[in-house]
């Protein structure tokens, strides 16, 4: 998620803008720079702006070398790349036509390549790649046509769609910086003769605890000494005032204990920010980096997936998916063994490669040989411009934002998003379903973030229920169906965080030998499919009374109204109406928050566990 700093009132806004981007560092990025204000208040007044790829020295270098001159307004950006490469072009600012307006983004603006194709007719030059750019130049006519910053704020934002966040200076109006807010965050600092706007608290801590937070679909226009809110259509509103008790470290974890805890309270936001964009004009499915013809995908006849660890169970959910929704055989292979088994391969595979850094060594080889082998390679990655996305023929980004916590959480649901987004592209472009049917069930994904924040409600009981769990050394994980895969996550979850033996196997093959694990008290979690599956319920349920008839602990996941697990389970977790093959986006997110908290009471780093690191980047 990129930062966003703005600063209004006496100091150096430059050290000001600096300093908040640098407690944001931890949030990730790769490109960073800085908009000031040059001659605030005479009629050659301009903006100055300087920028760079890579991390925030880099910028500061550039700065030491070509100086910014002396200013106490201005605004400052780190970019996590989306719409562009990470480079010196793409990153913010972004002005508009003539420089007089600048502005800096978070999110994605799903309607870019109309906007853009309106601007280039009508002469003007966009200079990079970005969604962000044509906001500024938007932004810019309506000041030269007379508006004031606010109401060509509340004008540009009324023709955008997507999610966003603006922050923008108008070097002709030094008074004031505009912000505009719509998914993404954006708080006022309300400082003594100084105002401030940022992604989070934590760029300003240091200068005032006093914030307003912004409401959805708001525009705010900060001074010196004062703040006003409105609606995009102009109307009167108003932010929600708090005082911020939080220390420095808590801020940059926006009151958690932990990055891991807080990255998984952003879920329901990063599932939204992985489906922003996916519809044409037409309604159509559309994946912008699919650089794979359509005439290519209709000839694929084998896919097979390759990721390790985490990314391996979003691919066993993705064999699910497109072998219901495309008729596709699919086979799922940890990357660290696929190139050693000598594995068939031919130009009608389609080889899929899920990892979050695209810069893990075994996945990377993977693709490799599968490209010697003159298969297409598809890779699945949070992180634009890395190795696997560049060595590929086509990406789909998860769109998450950086992922601090070693042990992934919003990465393996923004993972699970993309592969069903693949595979319903598929789907489309094979005919295998009708476009109403594809419909439904983008309608479906499109419904997700709430259901996942319905589940973040019940955090509490979870949060419970791993304290009284706290001295138990083995815990069993079961499934069914793609409940299975939820299952095997959620044993990894706490293994990586607790440090405990934890199995998880399909419910069906507990007769067949793991039963003997079973012993008075084991916890066992039991992801339940949805009623809607009779087959598959009926046999987990029984699967439930089979493990508590020998002693287990049962703790059921379940959904919303079903009563026949009640009888047979110690706990019941509930989860919200999804179907069946969208339902590991909810059933997982209840086994995040139990290993995080069990680690937590046990004393123990979440956000580093031990023997571990966020990449593995050797084979």
């Amino acid at each position: 998620m990129c930062a966003i700093v703005g600063y209004l009132g006496a100091k150096s806004a430059q050290e000001v803008i600096v300093e908040g981007l640098r407690r944001m560092e931890y949030r990730g990025y790769d490109s960073a720079g800085v908009a000031l204000v040059d001659g605030a208040g005479t009629e050659s007044a301009a903006v100055a702006v300087r920028k760079k790829a890579g991390k925030l020295g880099n910028l500061e270098k550039l700065i030491d070398e070509d100086p910014l001159p002396p200013s106490t307004i201005g605004l400052g950006h780190t970019r996590w790349a989306t719409h562009g490469a990470p480079n010196d072009r793409n990153a913010h600012p972004h002005l508009g036509a003539h420089g007089r307006v600048a502005l800096i983004h978070n999110g994605i603006i799903e309607n870019f390549a109309e906007l853009r194709a309106e601007l280039e007719d009508a002469g003007h030059v966009l200079l990079s790649e970005t969604d962000t750019e044509l906001a500024a130049h938007l932004l810019e006519l309506e000041v030269e046509s007379g508006a004031d910053l606010t109401t060509a704020m509340q004008r540009v934002c009324g023709r955008l769609d997507g999610a966003f966040t603006f922050v923008a200076l108008d070097a002709r109006d030094p008074d004031r910086i505009v912000g505009a807010r719509r998914n993404s965050p954006l708080v006022v600092g309300l400082g003594e003769g100084e105002s401030f706007l940022a992604s989070d608290v934590a760029a300003f801590i240091e200068h005032t605890r006093e914030a307003l937070e912004l409401g959805q679909d708001q525009v705010v226009t900060i001074t010196r000494d004062s703040v006003s809110v409105t609606g995009f259509d102009g109307s009167p509103a108003e932010g929600n005032r708090f005082h911020v008790d939080w220390d420095l470290s808590a801020a940059e974890k926006d009151g958690h204990d932990w990055f891991m805890r807080k990255e998984i309270f952003e879920q329901p936001r990063a599932v939204a920010d992985s489906l922003l964009g996916r519809r044409g004009a037409d309604g159509a499915l559309q994946l912008d980096e699919m650089r794979l013809s359509d005439q290519e995908l209709r000839d694929v006849d084998k896919i097979i997936i390759i990721a390790a660890g985490t990314s391996f169970y979003a691919g066993m959910v993705a064999k699910y998916a497109v072998e219901h929704w495309c008729r596709v055989p699919v086979e799922v292979e940890l990357a660290s063994e696929f190139r050693y088994r000598d594995p068939i391969l031919d130009y009608s595979t389609l080889v899929v490669a899920i990892s979050q850094s695209g810069e893990t060594a075994d996945t990377l080889q993977a693709i490799r040989h599968a490209r010697t082998q003159r298969s297409k390679v598809l890779a699945i990655c949070n992180t634009n411009g890395s190795t696997i996305p560049r060595e590929s023929d086509a990406v789909i980004y998860t769109h998450a934002g950086p992922e601090i916590g070693v042990a992934s959480t919003k990465g393996f649901l923004t993972q699970l998003v993309a592969c069903y987004l693949l595979a319903l592209y598929l789907a489309q472009v094979k005919g295998t379903k009708y476009g109403d049917e594809i419909d439904q069930v983008l309608c479906q994904l499109e419904a997700m973030p709430e259901a996942v924040a319905e589940v973040l409600g019940s955090a509490e009981q979870v949060y419970a229920l791993a304290r009284s769990y706290a001295e138990r050394r083995s815990f069993l994980f079961v499934g069914r169906h793609a409940g299975y895969p939820v299952a095997l996550e959620g044993a990894l979850k706490l293994k990586e965080l607790a440090y405990l033996h934890a199995e998880g196997f399909a419910a069906g093959e507990l007769k067949h030998g793991p039963i003997a694990l079973v012993e008075d008290g084991v916890p066992v979690f039991c992801v339940v499919p949805p009623r809607d599956r009779d087959f598959l319920h009926d046999k987990m349920v029984s699967g439930i009374m089979e493990v508590r008839a020998r002693g287990a602990r049962t703790i059921a996941l379940a959904e919303v109204g079903d009563t026949s697990v009640e009888s047979c389970s110690d706990e019941v977790v509930r989860l919200p109406r999804v179907p069946v093959l969208l339902q590991p986006l909810v059933a997982a997110v209840p086994l995040q928050l139990f290993a995080c908290e069990l680690a937590t009471v046990l004393g123990l780093d979440v956000d580093q566990p031990r023997n571990l690191a966020k990449s593995v980047t050797v084979e």
